[in-house]
């Protein structure tokens, strides 16, 4: 993430990582360039620039106000497929001027993703928690009935994180080669990262993500 502005109690990040949502099967918005934008302390939403909706935003008639963000028109999200009701909203004169020109899509994280090493799928899940941490890539925790647990290998590898505790690793023996510790868990994390409990992530830097079926480029951290 690049670019942290903050007002008030709402923080907004540019985003580098590409955004795509689809409503009754056809794509409603395909971004470069999000803002994730902490409404409240615990989690990011996405917004998404204007010109990058590709969806019909139908005008309800309704507002909302925020004592933050300012007053939001709220529009349905339209394709030829399917509407979906009071999906949008954006803020035109928010005192945010990064929101005014950027609409806010509700809708649950992409239904399918899918991780690829060796040509080997070692997971697919349509339930992933994603974890937003700063100045790392979004990591990807997957419940271990979505993962391949027949090609893990137990490591005596762990790692500790002020913020999440320690992590157990695995290898991964895809049949073409053994990949050291490319996998993690958090058996007992600490207070603020529950919702990772019991979940696999992967490295993201190391291995084939696919969202919705397209093949993501890596990031590159200094665990690449």
């Amino acid at each position: 993430m690049a670019g942290t502005i903050t007002r008030g109690r709402v923080r907004v990040e540019h985003g580098r990582k590409r955004i795509r949502a689809y409503l009754g099967g056809e794509l409603a918005a395909d971004t470069t360039s999000p803002l994730l934008v902490w409404e409240v302390p615990y989690y990011p939403a996405y917004y998404i620039p204007a010109g990058d909706i590709l969806a019909d935003l139908v005008p309800t008639g309704t507002i909302d106000h925020s004592p933050s963000r300012g007053v939001a028109d709220i529009f349905d999200l339209r394709t030829s497929a399917a509407t979906a009701p009071s999906a949008a909203r954006r803020y035109r004169d928010s005192p945010i001027e990064e929101l005014r020109q950027a609409v806010r899509l509700d809708w649950e994280a992409m239904d399918e993703w899918l991780v690829d090493i060796d040509g080997v799928t070692v997971a697919d899940s349509r339930q992933p928690r994603i974890l937003f941490e700063t100045g790392l890539p979004p990591r990807y925790y997957l419940p271990l009935t979505d993962v391949r647990r027949d090609l893990l290998r137990p490591s005596a590898t762990q790692s500790h994180c002020p913020y999440k505790g320690t992590a157990s690793y695995w290898s991964l023996d895809t049949g073409a080669g053994v990949h050291q510790d490319f996998v993690w868990i958090y058996r007992s994390p600490l207070a603020e990262s529950q919702k990772i409990a019991g979940l696999a992530c992967f490295y993201n830097e190391k291995v084939d993500l696919y969202l919705d079926g397209v093949l993501q480029p890596r990031p590159h951290t200094k665990f690449s």
